[in-house]
């Protein structure tokens, strides 16, 4: 009888020692998971820093009014920045960094250009999309 105890109460022990290994597991995968979407994360805000960084870089810079489509890159990133002239003295800054994109409208002003001071727009502002496709 003292025999049975002895087995029941080893087979107790190797349950909770598998099902505490299960939750271990479990528990690590979870934390996989976790750190693998922080680590996109961080690099989905890190594009869209440096998106954000090329576009106002951009409205900075002195643009000419010919030819129709001027792109310039922006510091060591592989960001572009891209200025589109348009009809009626309409124009479109497009900033692009690793599949992150933002526009910009603005105007020819007596000669000079003049973005919105509203500011950017992470969606295209023009019906046609082909005009707000990087060149």
């Amino acid at each position: 009888m003292n025999r049975e105890q002895g087995v029941s109460s080893l087979a107790m022990v190797l349950l909770l020692l598998i099902l505490g290994s299960l939750m271990l597991q479990g528990m690590n995968q979870q934390q996989v998971s976790f750190t693998n979407r922080v680590a996109m994360e961080s690099q989905s805000l890190q594009r869209q820093a440096v998106v954000q960084s090329a576009m106002e870089w951009g409205g900075v810079q002195s643009w000419l009014l010919q030819p129709a489509v001027q792109c310039r890159a922006y510091l060591s990133t592989q960001a572009r920045v891209c200025l589109r002239v348009l009809s009626d003295d309409e124009l479109l800054l497009i900033a692009q960094y690793e599949g992150v994109s933002l526009w910009r409208l603005g105007n020819i002003v007596e000669g000079r250009v003049v973005f919105s001071p509203q500011g950017w727009s992470d969606f295209c502002p023009l019906n046609k999309v082909l005009l707000c496709q990087m060149p």
